[in-house]
C-alpha cells in the first residue's frame, strides 16, 4: 500500500469515527480526483486527503494550492451532476502530519 492510499485509508477510519458515512472513494475524472466522498447528515462532504511524514518541507496544510482547489471544485460539481444530487455540499481538508490528525470543515 503506498503512502497516499494509507492516508486515505486513515482518513476515512477518522471521519467515520466522527459520524460521517462513506459514500466513495478515488472518483477519478480526466481534470482531477476525489481522495473521499462522504456524508454527514444531508450534506454531501468531498475529502481532500493530505498525508505528509514529518518534513522540513511543510507539512500536509500548506501542500495544497489554488490549481489544485480549482480542480476539486470542478470534480465536485461533476460528481454532483453525474449523480443528480441537489443537497447542500462543503469541502473538508484531512490533513495527516506524522500520525497527527487535523480536519478542516468547509476548508475552501
Amino acid at each position: 500500500m503506498d503512502l497516499g492510499q494509507e492516508g486515505e485509508r486513515l482518513a476515512r477510519r477518522y471521519l467515520e469515527q466522527q459520524g460521517l458515512t462513506f459514500v466513495e472513494q478515488n472518483v477519478r475524472y480526466s481534470f482531477g480526483e476525489l481522495d473521499l466522498v462522504m456524508k454527514q447528515g444531508s450534506q454531501w462532504v468531498f475529502v481532500e486527503v493530505k498525508y505528509r511524514s514529518p518534513s522540513r518541507f511543510g507539512g500536509a496544510l500548506q501542500s495544497l494550492s489554488q490549481a489544485q482547489i480549482a480542480r476539486l471544485r470542478k470534480a465536485a460539481s461533476q460528481y454532483l451532476q453525474q449523480h443528480r444530487i441537489n443537497a447542500p455540499c462543503r469541502f473538508d481538508l484531512l490533513a495527516i502530519d506524522g500520525g497527527k490528525v487535523k480536519w478542516l470543515q468547509d476548508a475552501f
